[in-house]
């Protein structure tokens, strides 16, 4: 089952991710609290809770404890989307399924060290993160390891071994696009 970049994202949204935790980060109104159900206040008082954790995470952890804690968090996101079934026809395809992510999600791709290394371009001018709400204008460059744990068990997955991924450009963390480089490991 192939996994549009449409598809990719509404499932994102549905997630429990977005519902235990990143509605504030992507516009849900929590400024009537006192008329909510109890477990509306909760689920509220959960976004609120992690906002303020992305928020500050910079001004407490060095970015090695930073990454660890944030990339390992995107298992979550991965398992809650199946994405080891959506990918299962692309296992040991490599070529087939970034020709998959060029056509359906629109990235370009290129090529380092003999094809050992290959640079995803995301090929969008605005962060495409579902969890992110773009009219605030708030950046969360933390969820950027989110994207790299995400990228890495996609790729190893694909790859039938594991890969390291690492953004190299990020909109979250200022810069014009998002880039992935994903190293294959022999």
């Amino acid at each position: 089952m192939a996994l549009s970049r449409r598809n990719f994202i509404k499932k994102a949204c549905l997630s429990s991710a977005c519902i235990c935790g990143f509605n504030t980060i992507s516009g849900v109104n929590t400024s009537n609290n006192a008329e909510m159900p109890d477990d509306d206040r909760s689920a509220v008082m959960f976004q609120k809770w992690i906002s303020e954790i992305l928020t500050n995470l910079d001004n407490n952890l060095p970015e090695t404890e930073i990454c660890k804690l944030v990339k390992s968090a995107s298992l979550a996101h991965y398992q809650n989307l199946n994405m080891d079934i959506s990918l299962a026809s692309y296992i040991g395809k490599m070529n087939d399924f970034i020709r998959f992510i060029e056509k359906e999600w629109g990235w370009k791709f290129s090529y380092e060290d003999n094809g050992k290394v290959i640079l995803a371009d995301e090929n969008k001018s605005a962060c495409v993160c579902p969890l992110i709400n773009k009219s605030e204008g708030i950046k969360y460059p933390a969820l950027c390891f989110c994207s790299e744990g995400f990228a890495e068990m996609m790729f190893s997955k694909v790859n039938g071994s594991p890969v390291k991924a690492t953004v190299i450009s990020s909109i979250q963390r200022g810069n014009e696009k998002c880039v992935y480089r994903i190293t294959l490991k022999e």
